[in-house]
């Protein structure tokens, strides 16, 4: 089966000036575009910056009750991927809501949960396979500041030592409160061998894992960003969801870097739940 690809137009110079309609059209069509409005910080996401409407518009936050529980990431109008360990207390999608924009108190837009599909051999004692797909109970329609990211193909390498970002509303301090306002950290993606040291994880890091952080620590997902996604940015300049924020000891410990789900060795898991 073809892997989809998302393609941008390149403006010619001999063409007309790009209107703001166009960058409209090539930020809502194209998978993983984003306007580069920011200046992209080595801060984390403990004690990290605050991230501005519109920056990561894949993000969502996935609310119990109308409380904050896991982040999720948008794939199309319909889907969004998270970490199947969200669901362990509640498992009933009535109980559940995505929210879109940097904000949790006041979000652009609140959608209800119609099915969540977890991943049947999730392992929690492990945390092997902690992915799961929900579908919103309507389609959602793309945005400047809210539509999808771009899937990587199962072949798609992520190289250890290169530069992703995690986003998300969790707790700045180990076993603190989450936030309101979405906040963004880049870290490094670190080798599963390193990763799998004796100082480090000891070999729990499995092939469906994927780690990133520093190996210094400060740098980190903590509590409430489970689920969220990693991305790294291609050549195109478009954005590819490589991680699902999934475990980790503590938040912020040298040697104890984020551990995620490896999104290129669920890809066709992703594309027999949702199509995409």
């Amino acid at each position: 089966m073809r892997t989809k690809t998302c393609h941008v137009k390149v403006q010619d110079p001999n063409d007309e000036a790009i209107t703001d309609q166009d960058t409209e059209n090539i930020l809502t069509q194209a998978c993983g575009a984003r306007p580069d409005l920011i200046t992209l910080s080595a801060e984390r996401v403990i004690g990290g910056t605050q991230a501005e409407e519109g920056d990561w518009p894949w993000q969502v936050s996935l609310q119990v009750n109308g409380a904050h529980h896991c982040g999720g990431v948008l794939i199309s109008n319909l889907w969004v991927l998270t970490a199947a360990h969200c669901f362990r207390s509640y498992s009933n999608p009535q109980q559940w809501t995505a929210t879109f924009g940097v904000s949790t108190r006041a979000p652009r837009l609140r959608v209800r949960v119609r099915t969540i599909s977890i991943h049947h051999n999730h392992t929690p004692a492990t945390h092997e396979n902690d992915i799961a797909a929900v579908q919103l109970e309507r389609a959602v329609t793309f945005t400047r500041d809210i539509h999808r990211v771009c899937l990587p193909a199962a072949t798609q390498s992520v190289s250890p030592g290169s530069t992703a970002y995690v986003t998300g509303w969790g707790s700045l301090t180990y076993a603190g409160n989450t936030v309101t306002q979405l906040r963004q950290g880049q870290v490094r993606i670190i080798s599963t061998s390193e990763c799998n040291a004796p100082s480090s994880y000891n070999g729990a890091i499995l092939p469906g894992m994927l780690c990133a952080g520093l190996l210094t620590g400060a740098v980190d997902a903590c509590q409430g960003d489970s689920g969220g996604p990693l991305v790294q940015e291609d050549s195109r300049r478009l954005w590819f969801l490589v991680g699902i924020v999934s475990w980790g000891y503590q938040c912020g410990v040298p040697n104890m870097p984020g551990v995620y789900t490896r999104v290129t060795a669920y890809r066709d898991w992703i594309r027999q739940e949702t199509g995409v």
